[in-house]
């Protein structure tokens, strides 16, 4: 019998729940896979919305893990900053096969100093601030460098896990689950990135966004110091 893959999915205080639950939907139909959705404790967590996560496992009980994800969120300004999540992912990152993240989740690792010399993804509105870690920013919807697989913001993670399982597994178990999740995007407007968005669109969302980008570029900074 195969080892089973060992799939870590990094849950914190506002986290943006489709980030992790897009991917994983994907890595929930990888045949053997084990799923664990980690933390500092075992103890509710809130997402940037309504939902409200429960962890399955905490730092010091994770196995080690094949691929650790890092969902973003606005709760990602908090880790980078955070020694305990920061240790955690350099750790994980020592022996794991893949290390990854959908959106901001890139800044933490980033953070963690695993991203120096490679070129990553992020959301567009954090885009330029991967390079502050000494990683390449990448627009596009899922970035693979080497071992680092990177996806854009938040719907690209279902992208992104696609193309990780047919990395780690094969394609035609990806191309399997895309059908059963009948993941075939159609959508109703042209606006899903800044650049075919209208221009008023685009200053709406920077203005509701403005004081969460305020304090993303303050952590970036203080996190950029130690790691460059």
């Amino acid at each position: 019998m195969s080892t089973p893959l060992q799939i870590g999915l990094l849950v914190f205080p506002r986290v943006t729940q489709l980030d992790f639950t897009g991917p994983l939907q994907v890595f929930s139909s990888v045949p053997g896979a084990k799923l664990h959705l980690v933390w500092k404790r075992i103890e509710p967590v809130p997402s940037d919305s309504v939902l409200t996560l429960t962890p399955t496992t905490t730092f010091a009980d994770c196995p080690q893990l094949d691929v650790i994800c890092v969902p973003g969120g606005s709760g990602t300004n908090d880790l980078l900053n955070d020694e305990e999540v920061l240790d955690f992912l350099r750790s994980q990152a020592e022996s794991a096969k893949y290390i990854t993240s959908v959106c901001t989740g890139s800044l933490a690792l980033g953070a963690a100093g695993l991203l120096k010399g490679y070129r990553a993804a992020t959301h567009w509105s954090a885009m330029e601030m991967l390079g502050q870690f000494g990683a390449t920013p990448t627009r596009t919807r899922v970035c693979v460098d080497r071992n680092r697989i990177t996806g854009g913001g938040v719907t690209a993670g279902i992208d992104f896990a696609l193309t990780l399982v047919s990395i780690m597994v094969n394609r035609t178990t990806a191309e399997a689950i895309q059908p059963q999740l009948e993941y075939n995007p159609a959508p109703p407007f042209n606006s899903g990135s800044p650049d075919t968005a209208p221009a008023e669109v685009l200053a709406l969302l920077k203005q509701r966004g403005a004081q969460n980008q305020a304090r993303r570029l303050e952590a970036v900074k203080r996190a950029a110091e130690r790691v460059i």
